[in-house]
């Protein structure tokens, strides 16, 4: 959709929310200017995507920033806007950062590979990346039958809040440090790429690489999926420093904390998941290969559905409804 076209479609819906905000005789009920609220920034979203270096994505930016607090004072955001936020802006906006999301994995893969690697060509490896009394921990586990009996020490409650608390700090921290030109979050990806390559390759040395796969990916696929997502966004806030096109360096950074922060707000939501499953699900290893299986599948498919193909799906639709209204109003 051209931009004038998107303009002149949005235009008069822009115009009536400005007057509404600076009270020229356009009052507005505030569930109503709410609802507004929600649109404008969705437009904000689309221009972002289509027309990042307009004059229309600066002016949409402005509105939404100076509306926020006004009609947020004194009115809790309401459930509808939380909703709005995962259905709509958040894979609205994320659409144009696969490029990163896929350096962020990339950059992990390699380092996982690179971790497996030099743990099959130096035995103390292992021992120096994941710590002398994790090993011999693990290594009692096995010689007692128990490979797994880490995910079963302590009470469900308990791991599920502690292991949710550890993996959102993981990756807040994975997004804070995209503060380092981009290079923190990459270090993040790095760390815990290598950590995964050689804690796999050690249970398969031991002859028990299916069995501790089969544990660890269930709640490890959405875990570390979302941890790979928030250095995702880390590169977005890095990126925005190196990177400004058109904004003014302090522009273009306020641009990629506000997204960056975004994305590390999608992953809440899993993040919750995958603490659930490894204190409730990943402690029972007598279950059998088929319902782990499922299990890991379905986590995979849910990443793979929100962050890559939902995302394509939601802006190819309203890129649709837009030209077609805008066509309509043409």
């Amino acid at each position: 959709m051209r931009e004038a076209a998107f303009v002149k479609q949005n235009k008069d819906k822009w115009i009536r929310f400005e007057n509404a905000l600076v009270d020229k005789g356009n009052k507005l009920a505030p569930d109503e200017l709410s609802n507004l609220y929600v649109e404008v920034t969705d437009d904000l979203s689309y221009a972002q995507t289509f027309y990042p270096q307009s004059k229309t994505t600066q002016y949409l930016n402005h509105l939404a920033s100076q509306s926020h607090q006004k009609i947020y004072k004194a009115k809790r955001e309401s459930s509808r806007r939380f909703i709005t936020f995962y259905t709509r802006e958040f894979p609205l906006m994320f659409r144009k950062y696969h490029k990163q999301l896929l350096i962020a994995f990339g950059v992990f893969l390699v380092f996982c590979i690179l971790g497996a690697y030099s743990a099959a060509t130096d035995a103390a490896y292992v021992r120096a990346i994941m710590g002398d009394g994790y090993v011999n921990m693990t290594l009692e586990n096995i010689e007692q039958g128990d490979p797994m009996a880490v995910y079963k020490e302590m009470n469900e409650a308990d791991m599920f809040l502690g292991i949710t608390l550890n993996n959102i700090m993981v990756a807040f921290m994975a997004f804070v440090y995209g503060i380092l030109l981009s290079l923190g979050s990459l270090f993040i990806m790095m760390r815990n790429g290598v950590m995964l390559g050689s804690f796999q390759y050690f249970f398969y040395d031991k002859g028990l690489l299916w069995e501790s796969a089969r544990t660890i990916w269930i709640h490890g696929t959405i875990e570390i999926s979302v941890i790979i997502i928030a250095g995702c966004g880390g590169l977005v806030l890095g990126n925005s420093i190196l990177f400004p096109g058109t904004y003014s360096r302090l522009e273009s950074f306020k641009q990629g904390m506000k997204n960056g922060l975004k994305i590390v707000a999608s992953t809440i939501p899993f993040f919750i998941i995958a603490g659930f499953l490894e204190g409730f699900v990943t402690r029972h290893t007598e279950m059998p290969d088929w319902l782990a299986i499922v299990i890991i599948s379905l986590s995979l498919g849910l990443i793979v559905f929100y962050y890559i193909i939902y995302p394509i799906r939601v802006n190819k639709t309203y890129n649709a409804h837009t030209k077609d209204e805008g066509n309509h109003n043409l």
